[in-house]
């Protein structure tokens, strides 16, 4: 069983559209991140580069798809 630092919604997270990933920060100093690739291919691990906490991303798979299964970029408030 994995053990998370915390669950977070994705709206929550801030969003870099140069880099298409989703951050938020850490009690260590530095942000978790997660890309929008890994959440298109269902991933809801956040990771922070500087230890080893982990967070659960709570989000709508469907959000990332059109009407066709494509993908899509979801709408968040850049950083």
């Amino acid at each position: 069983m994995t053990s998370f630092y915390d669950e977070v919604e994705i709206e929550d997270m801030d969003y870099d559209a140069d880099t298409e990933t989703y951050y938020y920060p850490c009690p260590c100093g530095d942000k978790f991140q997660i890309t929008r690739a890994d959440l298109v291919a269902g991933d809801e691990v956040a990771t922070c580069p500087s230890c080893s906490l982990i967070l659960k991303v709570v989000y709508d798979p469907d959000d990332f798809q059109d009407g066709d299964g494509e993908t899509v970029v979801l709408s968040a408030i850049a950083c």
